[in-house]
């Protein structure tokens, strides 16, 4: 049962997520043909299955040479338009949040919408892999601000580009092996003020010290050239023993604040790295596993598009007052929940 004083119950303007959209490169690259391609380049002879045995995955979507972070993003913002009913011109703030973009300047957003059409408030949001759900919240923020009344939010993951497919050794292969689990997609949102329901939590947990833990170091100030920075390096043990220190906690803040159980979500949406780093997550919080929607084993890890490509999977499938938790986890390190209730 819900807490009378909880926040889910006091009165204020509504905004929640009108319309999903979300759109997959053609190219599917099966886990075994990666590691054949990585072993041919590198003249080194991998076990066999290896790289499928340690992730999990079985395929991923590979983006075409012509397709790029704003290609996958406006597919999926033309279908989430399309679900609405509604037109680019309609739309008076469009974000680009996304680990992923076309240049370093300008913002992917005004390329993003100079496909659309329209003449919104423009800008990119970046927050490693939870970009995406930033995003949200910020778009959910500016129209209880009055500062907008419809905004699209909208995401394209390119992080396959950033793997390394030459490897010199086994040192390196460590190194550059949470680049392997990568898959390309896009996502987008449509979000406005709601008559119920909507956005009703959110909450965040950053731990900024753990920042050099894995990233792609080039195009910033620090590496502004060089091919060696271009591509994914990081510790992906240490990465997932920072989220299990620190993800309890936020979780039994929601649930606190909330009055909300795993029984009062119709889903549980996380973002899903490896399908062993999945199992782990249940074990540790103890999510019902069918609650979930499982997207790692086919499409890999899809950087901030991960939860919008699993809310395009069930938004049909859910009925007005049925809640869904999102779970966020990004590089930073940082991790994020959201609780929305369809309208």
């Amino acid at each position: 049962m819900t807490d009378p004083t909880s926040p889910l119950d006091r009165p204020r303007g509504r905004v929640g997520i009108t319309a999903v959209g979300a759109s997959l490169p053609d190219e599917v690259v099966p886990t075994a043909e990666l590691q054949r391609r990585i072993a041919g380049a590198s003249g080194l002879a991998l076990p066999a299955g290896l790289l499928s045995r340690m992730t999990g995955i079985g395929s991923r979507r590979i983006a075409a040479d012509d397709e790029y972070a704003s290609t996958l993003a406006v597919r999926a913002a033309r279908a989430a338009l399309a679900a609405a009913g509604r037109e680019p011109e309609e739309v008076d703030l469009l974000l680009f949040a996304s680990a992923s973009r076309d240049l370093v300047e300008p913002a992917t957003a005004h390329i993003v919408q100079a496909e659309l059409g329209g003449h919104a408030h423009a800008l990119d949001v970046t927050n490693a892999c939870n970009s995406f759900l930033n995003g949200i919240d910020l778009a959910r923020s500016s129209i209880l601000a009055g500062r907008a009344r419809r905004a699209l939010v909208v995401t394209g993951e390119t992080p396959t580009r950033a793997m390394r497919t030459r490897i010199t050794d086994l040192d390196e292969a460590r190194r550059a092996f949470a680049g392997y689990t990568f898959g390309d997609a896009g996502a987008a949102v449509l979000v406005e003020p709601v008559d119920r329901g909507g956005i009703l939590d959110v909450d965040t947990e950053t731990w900024s010290e753990y920042w050099t833990v894995g990233g792609i170091p080039g195009g910033g100030s620090r590496h502004p050239r060089g091919d060696e920075h271009t591509y994914f390096t990081g510790d992906g043990r240490t990465l997932r023993d920072v989220f299990e220190k620190i993800g309890p906690d936020i979780l039994h803040r929601v649930r606190h604040r909330t009055g909300l159980d795993w029984a009062d979500y119709a889903r549980v949406l996380v973002h899903q790295v490896t399908l062993p780093y999945l199992d782990r997550f249940v074990e540790v919080t103890g999510v019902p596993k069918d609650k979930l929607e499982v997207t790692v084993a086919e499409l890999g890890n899809l950087a901030s598009a991960t939860l919008g490509v699993q809310l395009a999977r069930v938004e049909a499938g859910l009925r007005p007052g049925e809640r869904v938790l999102f779970i966020g986890l990004g590089g930073g390190v940082s991790l994020m929940t959201m609780v929305w209730e369809k309208s």
